[in-house]
């Protein structure tokens, strides 16, 4: 059964974001989103894909109310992000931005550790079992070596692997990845996959951007393709994620196989020939 399976069956009804007819232009510019109408539940993978300039992290950001949508509203558990106290919407919901240099003095885990912020208080000290989760959660993403290295002293995708910890460290009910596979060799691209996928098997929703469709085909319940026109295709991965819409959407003829591991069979995406 492919990681994707196991996530599926313990998907719950519920959602737990929704996004209705959501809408965004920067002032003076075209439309970069148009009537964006998602959902998420519970223990489910929401991958969103598209070509550079589509607005993936521009999504994003309208989603967690970072910029404001022009129209359109996002619910969490039914509920306007808008209206929800800041405080109240980072207890239940974490972000990982894609990795930039650090120039802070702060150590690996001392990062990891700020993902327990909105659970702390503003005037609290950390406790023992915020020291525990994020030991916890860089011992499982295999980074508990760089725990007292400074973040300006590691590379970039072992920042991307801290950020990601950090994120986690937060026990979200929603967690929101952009381009969590960036600067990642193969090893930890499937580290960091292999934990999305487990941390929807244990319930939380998850919505990353990324620039392999293999990997969506792999991991993701459903799937949002975004075009540089604004449009968009929503749907249950299998069907969005085809090899007419990555035609139609990236302007390349690929082919989509099945690959026989040691113990299951694997979906990937081989890039072919720029379509004309």
């Amino acid at each position: 059964m492919s990681a994707n399976g196991k996530a599926k069956q313990n998907n719950a009804a519920a959602d737990i974001l929704r996004i209705e007819n959501g809408s965004f232009a920067y002032r003076g510019g075209p439309q970069i989103l148009k009537d964006i109408n998602v959902e998420v539940g519970a223990g489910e993978i929401l991958a969103v894909l598209g070509p550079n300039g589509a607005g993936k992290t521009t999504l994003l950001r309208c989603m967690m109310d970072m910029l404001h949508w022009e129209t359109g509203r996002s619910l969490l558990d039914g509920e306007d992000i808008r209206s929800m106290p800041a405080s109240t919407l980072w207890r239940r919901m974490a972000y990982v931005p894609q990795a930039r240099s650090a120039a802070t003095s702060y150590t690996a885990f001392q990062t990891v550790l700020l993902g327990r912020s909105a659970r702390i208080g503003a005037f609290s000290s950390p406790k023992d079992e915020d020291m525990a989760v994020a030991e916890r959660v860089m011992k499982r993403l295999g980074i508990w070596e760089l725990a007292d290295k400074p973040c300006h002293a590691i590379s970039g995708g072992e920042l991307q692997m801290v950020l990601i910890a950090r994120a986690m460290a937060a026990e979200p009910e929603l967690l929101v990845l952009d381009e969590p596979e960036s600067n990642l060799d193969f090893r930890n691209q499937l580290v960091v996959l292999d934990a999305m996928t487990s941390l929807a098997e244990e319930g939380v929703a998850c919505v990353f951007n990324t620039h392999y469709p293999a990997h969506a085909l792999q991991r993701a319940d459903r799937s949002l393709l975004l075009t540089k026109g604004g449009m968009s295709i929503y749907g249950p991965t299998k069907f969005v994620v085809s090899e007419d819409d990555i035609r139609s959407i990236f302007g390349v003829n690929a082919i989509i196989g099945d690959f026989e591991a040691a113990d299951d069979t694997v979906q990937s995406v081989i890039p072919v020939s720029i379509s004309e």
